[in-house]
Order: structure tokens, then C-alpha cells, then sequence
């Protein structure tokens, strides 16, 4: 701070670096650039689709099916997990793309002073040493020391998080102050919002603040593993063990019997087909890429597939104040003064920023601007108040004096700054104006305080009110946090916001109940609301969530939220605020930055959830009849029910598609009235194991008894297409009952998912082509069925279905008695 104390007094610093020491200090240093990555490789999406347990049993099956020459089989598995993957892979691709759009397009620039001149560089070329030329509407090229102040204001939110802009000067600020009380320091990525200067550079690249940060992103980083990744690895590991025992099984009886040893492996084969749900990794897949769709609907962009299902299981949400609780744009909350008329008028006349004619775009400190914006509310605008006073001298804000002044034509001096500054000042209307600072402080308000008087002297003036201001909440913040505390949800707010206000803004969005208060960055970190919080603290609190056992989801804009971000089990950023580190470390990208979206987020993902658990529920009963049908069959001595290709038949084809119809069913409607699912929950749970056993064996002994009844009338290949045809009309059937394991069709709606009943109706035609047509019937082996073999095949498929909604209404009977 000497060196540039030294050159501000000796006017060295006006001739700055030369060309020369730029160039050398440029090799030496490097570019002026944040370390980032290219986004994910294409290869890399598309290699990520093929590593599940799931695809890896069909895989195991694809490879034996080929070993044992059964080509057919081979190639209908390998044509699935094509399928499964190449779905994935545009689903993520089409994202990331997204996301490199949202990088700028051009190459921002600053404005140095080398060789005793001003001159544009490109701020990657920008060193230790040069002296910026800052002025308002710049952004602020590397970490700088203020070596020279004319009303000179930030907007450091990306970074702190406080929203409030900052006046820089020059006088050092206290050893060890936090980031953002250290006046005499300009950060790169902020933007000047008022006034000139000149900053020293002292840090650029990955030495400044915002690379220091991003450094951050590094050290953190959630699992590599989603909880539904997770539990359908263990729904996995479950079916590969089950494969594992019945094959041991059949193999042992069959070669106990003298069965041929070929025979016994065909068998094996046949049961470990029937054992592996092939639909299941299109359906999960189908069910994220549907959710995906639907989020993007509400212009929520998701970068990976799982983070859908993430979201909805999310029993925490770790969320920034401003820019995402709020609007991230200053505005009058609170006028105190006898005539608010008269106060605003005063104000406005005291203001340099200026508003567009729309009153959209505005130029100038965001105070000043969200004081006119009040006042045109009302009526008053500068250019009308300029046209009556025109300006005639003025006293900008200086961060000593805490206040400003206009003199206009009109013969009157028109003042505005901090309460404690216009007090000594003001020698009328002073009557309760402690009082009534200290409540509009209290409540997270940033006070100003208006006088005028007469002449241009800053003296013996009348104070005509208080105006608070504040960073106000989105309108539809409030409904959304409500709406996940009945779900269970807790939210927490972490800012870098001084605790006053961070308590202000929680209390009015409900975060906070009555008598609550804000923690500061030392306090405990599960609390509800942390205010001052650095980024290192932030990931310091979603740690201590995640030791807790929570699933939490973080939402940010800045730089500073971008390693709690990837720290998350889910991180999601702000598309329109947010910096471009914070985008890139999140898995969902809000491009309206509406905080609601992710309540409607959740509840997508709950509705995702359900209907993956109820689509793997439908494809393990299907597998656990033909599994039953086959083990029996084999015990009892009869011969092989299905084949091979008969099996894959169904599990693609028959089960496949309206599981894939399932997961297309909408969130229930009361789907947020629960609590969060536990993060150990699995899946599949007792009661879910039980009823697909149940299923299971009701389809067993149904198939059983048809085939060994074909069996007494028919051939073997006739048995078969009997037995086959009452399983696949089971099959088909069933999706209905399969829509909800408490409510009848009728209840849920016979056509609320049109999708599955022309699926079923296109199946229902499908098998009958593949019975009945000579060329599918040789390919599949199948015997020939007259019509009313078929028709009575129908009827028997019918029993499954109405066992279960009858045992349903039983339920409910018993349930409205007791």
C-alpha cells in the first residue's frame, strides 16, 4: 500500500507500466483468466450411459446368448442397450451444449493507463502493476488496490453475496476485515456502478479472489453415485445373486436326473433371461428423460439425467439470498415522513442515475435507481424535475462524508445520505427519527435520510423523511418455501448479507419463525440461516447437512456459491445471474433464476421416483412369473415352458413397453403432502418384495396350470404358444392395476395416460400378428392357436388383473371400517 500511497502523491502512477514490463510481467504471470474446462467430452456423455449394474447384466446375457450360438437373442439385447445409451446421451449432450452457449460470446476488455496513456487491452492481458481507469458500467478486471476515489461504487454480489454496492477509497481498510468491508479493494468480475477511479493491480488469474474460489471447486465434489444410482445398484446386485442361486439350482437337478448337460446350460440360460428385467434401464432412463422434458417446459435446464430424481428425494435446500430468494435488484420498501409526496420528490432531485424511458434500463448507483423507479411509480421522474430546477452545482457522495447534494435553480439544496450523517445537519422535522431508524434498520432496510434547504449550503436543513431500501424478495419465493416445508423440506439461507438483514429477508419469507435469529459465519452449521458466509463456510455447512445424513440440494448465482455447489448431492444455478464457474458447476441450471421452479423441481423428481418404483415393480412381477414358471416346470419335470427368444419376447417387447407407458404417468397430486424419502430407503422395500412375490406366484400357478393342460391336448410347440399367450395377456393387463398399488383404474382415472392403453392395444395386436403370422411363428417356434384358443388364453390373462383390484377394494373396505 506504500508504493501506491507513493505514487498517488508523486503522479508516477499516471504514466504506468510500459509496453515492455507489461509484455515481460505477462510471460511471468500468465493470462489474466480463470482455469475452466471445455465442458464434457462427447465421448465421455456416451461412455457414462453404459455403466450401470443394470447394463451390465445385459450385457452378461447378450455374451452368453452369442457363446451358445443363439445370435437371435444376441442381437435383440445388444439392440436394446444401443438404444438405452444413445437416449441418454442426447438427452446430456443436448445439455452441456446448452450450457457452453451460456458462455459470452465476446472477449471482455479494460481500460489501462501504460506508457502515460489510456489505452483498451484485453482483460486477459491485464498484469500486476497496471492501473485500471474504472468508471460506471465497467466490470473490473483483476483484484486491484483503490489508489484513487471519485464517488467510487461496487456491486460485489457474484462475490460476497452482499447486495448493497460497497464505496471504495483509498485509506486502508482493518487487517483481516472480511471481503466485503475491505474498502480499498476492487475485485475482479464486480461491476462499478457509480463514480470513477483508479485501482492498482495486485492479483490477476487464478490469484485473485474469484480464482481462488474457483480453486475451491477442486477440493469439493458430492459422490460420483446419485441415491437412485445407488438403489438400483442394489436392486442389481440382488437379481445378479438370484440369477446366480436359480441357475446353481436348475443345474444341480438337471444333472442329477441325467439330463443332458447342453440341456441343463439351455435351461440355466433361459432362467437367468427371464431373471434380468431388460426393459429396465430404457424405462429409468425414459423416466429422467421425460422428467427433463417436462422441467424444460419451465425453462429449468438439467445437465445429467439423474439429477432429476436427486432433486425430488432433496431433504434439504441450501439456498444464496440474493438474486435467488430475491430479485437481486434494489427497491424502496419503506417511505417514513409526513408527506411521502414531498420525500420522494426531494429524493429524486438528489439523484445522478438515470432511467430509461421504459423504466427498465437504468444507469447509476442501484440505490438512486430504485429511488426514481419509486418515484416514477408516482408520478415523478428527473427529467421533469431537471426541466422545473434545472441542476446547478453539485456535491457528489463521498464515503467521509456519507452524503450528497444537488443545488437546483429552484434556490433550495436537496440532500440525501446516511441517518448519523444528516442529523448534525438537519435543524427541523428531527422529531422521531431514531426511533423510526432503528425500526426500519431492524427490519433489514438500508436507510437514507432526506433534507432540504435553502441556498446551496449543506446546513440548517429540514429533514423530510427516511426512505429504507432493500434487495426485496421474489413475490413467489414465499408460496415455494411454504410449499416445501409442508413437504418436508427444510430450507436454509446462507448469504454473505450482514446478519440483520439476512434475518429481515427470513423472517418475511418464512424461514425463520418469531423470536428466530440469524446466525454469523461462526455459528452452528445446520442452522436456518447463515449470514457473512464465505464460500470455504458454505461448503463447510452442506458438509455438516451431508454428515447429517441429508440430501441437499444448493442453489447460487455467484462465484462464491460455486464449490457448495459442487459439494451438493444436487447443485443448481442461476442461468441469467449466475457466473459462468457457478453454471458450470451445477447439475440444473435455472434459466429464469425462479426459486419456485425448484419446488416444482422436486416435485417432478418425486413423481419421476414413484413412477420408476411402480414401472421396476410391474417388470420384477412379470419376471418373478416366468421366473416361477420356469423353476417349476423344471422341478415338476416338464418340459421348458419358454424359450430363449420366446422370453426376451416378453421382457422387451410385452413387459418393456407399458412399463415405459408408466413412468409417463404425472405426479400424483399429493406427492408434496409427504415427507421426504428417507436416504437409506431403498427402492424396493418389504412390502414391495412381497407383492411382486405375490404377483409372481398368482401368474406361476395360472401359466403352470394352462401349460400342463395344453400339454394333455396339444403338442409342445402348441403348449407353449397357449402358455405364452396367457402370460403375455396377464402381462399386458396388469399395467392397469400397476398404476397405483392403492387405487383402482377408475379411481386413478381410466384415461388420465392414454399412452399406456394404446400401448396395451397395440401389444394386444402385436402378439396376435406374431401367433398367427406363418414367418413370426416359425421365428419364435410357436405352435398354431385357433381364435378360440386365443380368446380363452385372453380371458385367463384377465385373472391377474382383477385378483389385484379386487384385493384392493378389500383393502380399502377394511381400511374406511377401521
Amino acid at each position: 500500500m506504500a508504493e501506491a500511497s507513493k505514487r498517488a502523491t508523486t503522479g508516477e502512477r499516471a504514466t504506468g507500466l510500459s509496453a515492455a514490463e507489461a509484455a515481460a510481467r505477462l510471460r511471468a504471470h500468465g493470462r489474466n483468466e480463470l482455469e475452466r474446462g471445455g465442458g464434457t467430452p462427447a465421448w465421455r456423455i456416451l461412455v457414462g450411459q453404459f455403466i450401470s449394474p443394470v447394463i451390465g447384466l445385459l450385457v452378461a446375457a447378450c455374451v452368453v446368448s452369442a457363446l451358445l450360438g443363439e445370435l437371435a437373442d444376441a442381437v435383440a439385447i445388444a439392440a436394446i442397450v444401443v438404444i438405452i445409451g444413445v437416449i441418454g446421451f442426447f438427452q446430456e449432450y443436448r445439455a452441456e451444449r446448452a450450457i457452453l452457449a451460456l458462455r459470452s460470446l465476446t472477449a471482455p476488455h479494460a481500460r489501462v493507463i501504460r506508457d502515460g496513456r489510456l489505452q483498451d487491452v484485453a482483460a486477459a492481458e491485464v498484469v500486476p502493476g497496471d492501473i485500471l481507469s474504472l468508471e460506471a458500467g465497467d466490470l473490473v478486471a483483476a483484484d486491484a488496490r483503490v489508489i484513487e476515489s471519485h464517488g467510487l461504487t461496487t456491486n460485489e454480489a457474484p462475490l460476497t453475496g452482499e447486495s448493497a454496492p460497497v464505496a471504495k477509497r483509498t485509506e486502508p481498510a482493518p487487517e483481516g476485515a472480511p471481503l466485503a468491508e475491505r474498502h480499498d479493494r476492487a475485485f475482479m468480475g464486480t461491476a462499478v456502478v457509480d463514480g470513477a477511479g483508479l485501482a492498482e493491480v495486485d492479483a490477476t488469474g487464478m490469484a485473485t479472489e474469484f480464482g481462488r474460489i474457483a480453486a475451491l471447486l477442486a477440493g469439493a465434489g458430492a459422490d460420483a453415485e446419485t441415491p437412485l444410482e445407488r438403489r438400483l445398484a442394489q436392486v442389481s446386485r440382488t437379481l445378479i445373486l438370484l440369477c446366480l442361486v436359480i441357475v446353481a439350482l436348475i443345474a444341480g437337478i438337471g444333472l442329477l436326473r441325467g439330463i443332458p448337460w447342453l440341456e441343463v446350460l439351455m435351461t440355466a440360460v433361459s432362467l437367468a433371461v427371464a431373471a434380468v428385467p431388460e426393459g429396465l434401464p430404457a424405462v429409468v432412463t425414459i423416466a429422467l428423460a421425460i422428467g427433463v422434458q417436462r422441467m424444460a417446459r419451465r425453462r429449468v435446464l438439467i445437465r445429467r439425467l439423474p439429477a432429476v430424481e436427486t432433486l425430488g428425494c432433496a431433504t434439504v435446500i441450501c439456498t444464496d439470498k440474493t438474486g435467488t430468494l430475491t430479485t437481486g435488484v434494489m427497491a424502496v420498501r419503506e417511505l417514513w415522513g409526513p408527506d411521502e409526496r414531498r420525500l420522494l420528490d426531494a429524493a429524486a432531485a438528489c439523484c445522478d442515475a438515470e432511467l430509461a424511458d421504459d423504466g427498465d434500463g437504468a444507469v447509476g448507483d442501484p440505490t438512486e435507481v430504485a429511488i426514481l423507479r419509486e418515484a416514477a411509480a408516482r408520478g415523478i421522474t428527473r427529467a421533469a424535475i431537471d426541466d422545473a430546477r434545472p441542476l446547478v452545482s453539485k456535491r457528489p457522495f463521498d464515503a467521509d462524508r456519507k452524503r450528497m447534494s444537488i443545488a437546483r435553480a429552484d434556490g433550495r439544496v436537496y440532500v440525501k445520505g446516511a441517518v448519523e450523517a444528516m442529523l448534525p445537519i438537519c435543524a427541523r422535522g428531527c422529531e422521531g427519527i431514531e426511533a423510526a431508524n432503528e425500526a426500519l434498520a431492524g427490519r433489514g432496510l438500508r436507510v437514507l435520510a432526506v433534507g432540504v434547504g435553502e441556498g446551496d449550503d449543506e446546513a440548517s436543513l429540514e429533514l423530510v423523511g427516511l426512505i429504507g431500501i432493500a434487495d426485496p424478495p421474489r413475490p413467489e419465493v414465499i408460496d415455494a418455501i411454504a410449499a416445501a416445508r409442508r413437504a418436508g423440506i427444510t430450507t436454509v439461507m446462507i448469504t454473505g448479507d450482514h446478519p440483520r438483514t439476512a434475518a429481515a429477508i427470513a423472517h418475511e419469507l418464512g424461514i425463520l419463525g418469531e423470536g428466530e435469529s440469524a446466525g454469523d459465519d461462526g455459528g452452528d452449521p445446520t442452522s436456518r440461516v447463515h449470514a457473512r458466509a464465505t464460500p470455504e463456510e458454505k461448503l463447510t455447512i452442506i458438509r455438516a447437512w451431508r454428515g447429517r445424513g441429508a440430501v441437499v440440494a444448493m442453489t447460487g448465482d455467484g462465484i462464491n456459491d460455486a464449490p457448495a455447489l459442487r459439494e451438493a448431492h444436487v447443485g443448481i444455478a442461476m442461468g441469467r445471474s449466475g457466473t459462468e464457474v457457478t453454471r458450470e458447476a451445477g447439475d440444473i441450471v435455472l434459466t429464469e433464476d425462479n426459486f419456485a421452479d425448484i419446488i416444482e423441481g422436486v416435485r417432478e423428481g418425486r413423481g419421476v421416483f414413484d413412477n420408476i418404483r411402480k414401472s421396476l415393480i410391474y417388470l420384477l412381477s412379470g419376471n418373478a412369473g416366468e421366473l416361477g414358471v420356469m423353476l417349476t416346470a423344471a422341478i415338476v419335470g416338464l418340459p421348458l415352458p419358454f424359450l430363449p427368444l420366446q422370453i426376451l419376447w416378453i421382457n422387451l417387447v410385452t413387459d418393456a413397453l407399458p412399463a415405459l407407458a408408466l413412468v409417463m404417468d404425472p405426479a400424483d397430486a399429493e406427492v408434496m403432502d409427504a415427507p421426504p424419502r428417507a436416504p437409506a430407503e431403498p427402492i424396493l422395500g418389504r412390502r414391495e418384495w412381497a407383492g411382486i412375490a405375490l404377483v409372481g406366484l398368482l401368474n406361476t400357478a395360472l401359466v403352470v396350470a394352462a401349460f400342463a393342460w395344453a400339454l394333455g391336448h396339444r403338442d409342445l410347440a402348441e403348449a407353449r404358444s397357449f402358455a405364452f399367450s396367457v402370460l403375455v395377456f396377464g402381462e399386458l393387463l396388469r399395467a392397469f392395476a400397476a398404476r397405483s398399488p392403492t387405487r383402482t383404474l377408475w379411481q386413478v382415472g381410466a384415461l388420465s395416460n392414454l399412452r399406456l392403453l394404446a400401448i396395451v392395444a397395440l401389444s394386444v395386436v402385436a402378439q396376435l400378428v406374431v401367433l398367427r403370422w406363418s414367418v413370426s411363428a416359425s421365428f419364435f417356434s410357436f405352435g398354431a392357436l385357433s381364435w378360440g384358443e386365443i380368446a380363452v388364453a385372453f380371458g385367463l390373462g384377465m385373472v391377474p388383473v382383477s385378483v389385484i383390484e379386487v384385493v384392493k377394494l378389500i383393502r380399502q373396505a377394511r381400511s374406511h371400517h377401521t
